[in-house]
């Protein structure tokens, strides 16, 4: 398929260009009215479709290149500003001309909270038909140097050279090279992965063999960091890495993505801080990116659920169980329900009061479970899974805390649960600053059917 934005010698009408999704070249000055998932502005071009284009900020009068067409919207590639925004600021980044990660980086910091709300409140109306306020966004304590993860696609170009970094903002097949100046990571993280790209050595050889690789690096509260590397067949040379990097205590090793992580060198786990407790994280094992701010998250969850002293609580896609020790310390009888094998076996080592674990996809033993007084989901970004909510309404329960990480799958899910339930409150967090991504908390209260 012809890469969009390339040239078109084929002579073809306007409405077969727009099904095939070629570019017309098309030029427009287009009003930016607001920001799209991926962060991406949006306006009307002048037949009065959405298009959307990067690095555009609301209140742009933009002047626009169209580069892929559809029946009802258009991607277009900023040409320049015949009017700049108030929103808009110098993007402090010294990648961020080529860089996709930071999709929002040039908005103010206020622009990027007011963005984000106004996306969780259109969800809300257009996919679940529930007219919602923009919700307040609690602020990230940190704008930048936040991160104590982040993952990087390593690709080998050959004759020993490398590009590790993020995708393209303009061409997502391509890599931009991100050294340590990234500003996304917490000191200790940054620190480390310069210090992984310098000692790597020529063609990343002691890396695990393959073109294509996947790079997630943490770090922990403690300062000792992990490097978690995807796809690949040789181990490589981890020892010889490892030695090299100072602060790094593990490497993992992931083959493909139905496969477990291997411990290739270093520390079986390392420590780390989570929900105010020491935790043992090994491989793969899932936390916020985030500590700061999903701390102020964790605590307005637990504030919303209140007294629960005697109640019976399900913690769906528990992780680590967080939430399953607060509430149970709390006087709760936690079920915690998580398909990670390695957090359940942690989660029960280190539990506190009256919680039980179970191994096992939520749509598989939730309706075994109910009923409960109050259900906590906090699933991935795909959402919950149609049977989730579907036991959800055979047998309601007084309350639902709905933690999600994508508006859309939220409102969907919001909606599959239907009229037997009421949406009582949302509030978000900014657990990533600079991207279009947010976390949403929604209170989600049972209506008592007339006659019941």
């Amino acid at each position: 398929m012809r890469r969009a934005g390339s040239p078109d010698r084929r002579e073809s009408r306007p409405e077969q260009r727009r099904q095939s999704g070629q570019a017309s070249g098309q030029v427009a000055t287009v009003e930016i009215t607001g920001i799209a998932a991926d962060g991406a502005g949006v306006g009307r071009l002048p037949d009065g479709r959405a298009v959307f284009v990067h690095r555009v900020a609301p209140g742009d009068a933009a002047r626009v290149k169209v580069v892929e067409e559809r029946k009802r919207w258009a991607r277009g590639r900023l040409i320049g500003l015949e009017r700049g925004s108030a929103q808009r600021r110098a993007a402090p980044c010294p990648h961020y001309s080529r860089c996709g990660g930071c999709t929002i980086e040039h908005l103010t910091y206020d622009a990027q909270l007011d963005a984000k709300a106004r996306r969780v409140a259109d969800a809300f109306a257009r996919i679940a038909g529930i007219e919602i306020p923009p919700p307040t966004v609690s602020p990230s304590p940190a704008e930048f140097g936040y991160r104590n993860r982040l993952s990087f696609s390593l690709r080998r170009l050959g004759s020993g050279r490398v590009v590790a970094g993020f995708h393209a903002i303009d061409d997502p097949g391509r890599i931009v090279d991100i050294d340590e100046r990234c500003l996304l990571p917490e000191p200790a993280l940054a620190s480390a992965w310069g210090q992984l790209r310098a000692n790597w050595g020529p063609g990343a050889y002691r890396l695990p063999a393959g073109e294509r690789l996947r790079l997630t690096v943490r770090a922990t509260a403690f300062g000792r960091v992990t490097l978690l590397v995807e796809g690949g067949t040789s181990p490589g040379r981890p020892e010889e890495l490892l030695g090299s990097v100072g602060a790094l205590a593990a490497i993992w090793h992931r083959p493909g993505p139905a496969t477990q992580a291997s411990l290739l060198a270093g520390e079986p786990w390392v420590e780390e801080i989570v929900g105010g407790d020491t935790v043992r994280l090994a491989g793969a094992s899932f936390i916020q990116v985030n500590r700061s701010a999903a701390e102020l998250l964790e605590r307005h969850v637990l504030e919303l659920a209140g007294d629960v002293a005697g109640l019976r609580v399900i913690d769906a896609y528990c992780g680590l169980g967080s939430y399953t020790r607060a509430l149970a310390r709390r006087g709760a009888r936690v079920e915690a329900i998580e398909l990670d094998e390695a957090a359940v076996a942690e989660g029960r080592r280190i539990s506190t009061g009256d919680a039980t674990f179970h191994a096992a996809r939520v749509e598989d033993v939730l309706s075994s479970l109910l009923p409960a007084d109050l259900v906590v989901l906090n699933p991935p970004r795909t959402g919950v899974d149609a049977a989730v909510a579907e036991a959800l309404k055979v047998s309601p329960v007084p309350r639902i805390l709905y933690v999600s990480c994508d508006p859309a799958t939220l409102a969907r899910d919001a909606a599959r649960l239907g009229a037997g339930y009421v949406v009582r409150s949302v509030r978000c967090f900014d657990l990533f600053p600079q991207t279009a991504h947010v976390e949403t908390v929604a209170e989600l209260e049972r209506v008592a059917r007339s006659g019941s």
